[in-house]
């Protein structure tokens, strides 16, 4: 019997993937609020996910660190994740901060992945490409960052406000330009993978 199956689910890591999940209605309810031009409640939308991000982090850093992996861990902290950052690029596409298209394009390639992970490739690893993680980072930075009120606010905050906007819309673009390279490379590893072992 396998470590991943003496362990139980009850544990750190789980809960606080299962609390992630919890949280992505809240942090989208308060990422819409006013429409978005609700400065408070933006503010509240930046620490909502930014503590998903934390967390994501820390759950699986003390699940390997402890041997608490377990197959609930695997398959519900990829769907918290994928449904935290959606819901980011969905409700920024909602208040206009980020073009429809690119969230269309992000979460195809999100979702597929992580859907052919947690069906067909059940005895295949693939491991995490170095463009991945990269990816996760730049999706991180930018989408916590775009969050904020950055174009809600007047006085002298405009413009700083406006040039951070910016930056994040550069750190976003990056992102999207990994999340398809790493996406392509997923599949030609995939691909790799299946077709050796047909051939053995």
């Amino acid at each position: 019997m396998t470590e991943t199956q003496t362990v139980s689910n009850w544990n750190i890591p789980n809960v606080l993937t299962s609390l992630r999940i919890v949280m992505v209605p809240f942090f989208g309810y308060a990422l819409l609020q006013d429409g978005g031009d609700s400065i408070t409640w933006r503010c509240v939308a930046f620490a909502l996910f930014t503590l998903g991000m934390i967390t994501d982090k820390i759950d699986g850093d003390i699940a390997r660190a402890r041997n608490l992996v377990t197959n609930f861990g695997k398959i519900a902290d990829p769907i918290a994740d994928k449904a935290i950052t959606g819901m980011a690029f969905i409700g920024l596409s909602i208040v206009g901060d980020i073009w429809w298209w690119v969230t269309i394009i992000v979460l195809l390639r999100e979702w597929s992945v992580t859907l052919l992970r947690l069906s067909i490739l059940k005895n295949v690893v693939i491991a995490a490409a170095q463009s991945g993680k990269i990816k996760t980072v730049l999706q991180a930075i930018a989408l916590s960052t775009l969050c904020l009120p950055l174009r809600q606010v007047d006085g002298w905050l405009d413009v700083p406000g406006d040039v951070i906007f910016y930056a994040a819309q550069v750190l976003l673009a990056g992102a999207v330009a990994m999340t398809i390279w790493s996406g392509y490379e997923f599949f030609r590893d995939v691909w790799k993978q299946r077709s050796a072992v047909r051939t053995s």
